[in-house]
């Protein structure tokens, strides 16, 4: 599951990064492949999960781990977030293996040397990873450093109601996003006083997943050019996403949307909107559909890749793919340990089906993605979100030296854009530019 990037985490990154909120001890055990003892030992591994299914899911592979490696023990520790994996680095009391929801730390976990690389440990074992698909690479090393490894993926897509869309005589999903507007503006219903009853689609920045890095893949935008640096003033796909987002938050109607957001009911809720059936169409991630099951919701929806540009058609199919990381943080005590365990856990490819069953994720290797134990490839309405992951134009907000910063700074400006306190839309995009680029520079 997605979670987005606190100014804590992004402090803690810059502070790991630049090396002045702490030392790190240059003589701390690395990770090895290969040993061959065999001693009895335990090791610590965190995580952020924190559903009782998903923990159980952790537990139960957790369990294939310890039969193939009965002189490991694994202590497992859910509901661990960024922000306590970096502080116990600095304070010399990590874990020995740590995952992580957000992925946009790696690149100050590499750079930093907070996470020890696993070039050294792919490499002895001969891990193939052209086995994982290249965007998901993207955001797993930084730096020709790969200190994290993949562990499962969220892949969005688009979900709609099926009752709703027969009601407002829509037979299919759209597939530009001048449909998708379209429909959005056609299933939208209103009260007698004028306020939302239904919403078509969710345009509003921050409604749920509705993320700029969830829409701009539409039009083939990249973060970052090939330098490093902020690419949103240079690459048109970010004016035109922004520039369609508002068109259609102004159709529907500005006011009335902001109302309709705030009376939503949490994403994780029973009751979040596309599932109590007033929003129509979402975008969202492959997680939903196990959510749906597990709350009993009655919504008749089905799912789809997210439409594309009227002028980018061999993008459809595609989409934007992120997801968990683990590595080993440094001041493992346990390196050769926690080496299997991550390996194990990433790419041994019964213990990667077996998880992304349980919790309803998209695996992250190609071959558990083509398993024929996968049994997420035989639901019709997951099936979407495995091919948007496996099509070779998928995309994903690439590793950084800033923690990802540059996410976090765009989300204010999208702000502002949909209030319509940006007079200058490109000339936005520029000071965004320059305020990422100064970012970038602090944390390399």
């Amino acid at each position: 599951m997605r979670r987005a990037l606190s100014a804590a985490t992004l402090v803690t990154a810059l502070c790991l990064l630049s090396g002045g909120c702490t030392s790190v001890n240059d003589d701390a055990p690395k990770a090895g492949a290969g040993s061959a003892d065999t001693t009895p030992v335990t090791i610590t591994f965190w995580h952020a999960f924190t559903d009782d299914r998903e923990v159980s899911a952790v537990n139960a592979v957790l369990a294939q781990f310890h039969a193939k490696y009965p002189y490991i023990t694994v202590k497992s520790v859910k509901g661990q977030t960024d922000d306590k994996i970096n502080q116990a680095i600095r304070g010399g009391t990590a874990p020995d293996v740590a995952a992580s929801f957000n992925a946009a730390n790696v690149g100050g976990w590499c750079s930093s040397g907070a996470f020890q690389d696993l070039t050294p440990d792919l490499t002895a074992d001969h891990v193939d990873l052209s086995r994982i698909p290249k965007a998901v690479q993207a955001y797993t090393a930084f730096g020709g450093k790969r200190c994290t490894m993949p562990w499962l993926a969220d892949t969005f897509g688009l979900y709609y109601n099926r009752k709703l869309f027969t009601a407002a005589g829509i037979s299919a999903p759209p597939k530009t996003m001048t449909e998708l507007a379209a429909d959005a503006v056609k299933l939208t219903t209103y009260n007698t006083d004028g306020s939302i009853r239904t919403a078509g689609f969710m345009p509003w920045f921050g409604g749920y997943e509705m993320l700029t890095e969830h829409l701009v893949p539409s039009w083939g935008g990249k973060w970052l050019k090939p330098d490093g640096s902020s690419d949103t003033a240079t690459d048109p796909a970010f004016a035109q996403a922004l520039t369609w987002q508002k068109n259609l938050v102004d159709a529907m109607g500005a006011d009335k949307l902001r109302k309709f957001t705030a009376g939503m009911a949490p994403e994780q809720s029973a009751q979040m909107a596309f599932e109590n059936g007033t929003l129509a169409m979402m975008v969202d991630g492959e997680w939903r559909t196990a959510f749906i099951k597990g709350d009993k919701s009655t919504v008749d929806y089905g799912t789809a890749p997210m439409p594309v540009a009227d002028n980018k058609p061999e993008l459809y199919g595609s989409g934007f793919v992120g997801g968990n990381v683990m590595g080993i943080p440094r001041g493992s005590k346990h390196p050769d340990a926690a080496w299997k365990l991550v390996e194990f856990l990433t790419t041994d490819t019964t213990a990667v089906v077996t998880l992304a069953d349980a919790v309803g994720n998209v695996p992250t290797t190609l071959p558990a993605l083509h398993s024929p134990e996968l049994q997420l490839s035989k639901d019709p309405k997951f099936a979407p979100f495995l091919e948007v992951f496996g099509n070779p134009l998928t995309s994903s907000a690439p590793a950084s030296a800033d923690g990802g910063a540059y996410l976090t700074n765009f989300g204010p400006f999208a702000q502002k854009w949909q209030d319509g306190k940006v007079p200058d839309l490109q000339a936005g995009l520029a000071a965004i530019d320059q305020q990422n680029d100064a970012t970038l520079k602090l944390g390399q």
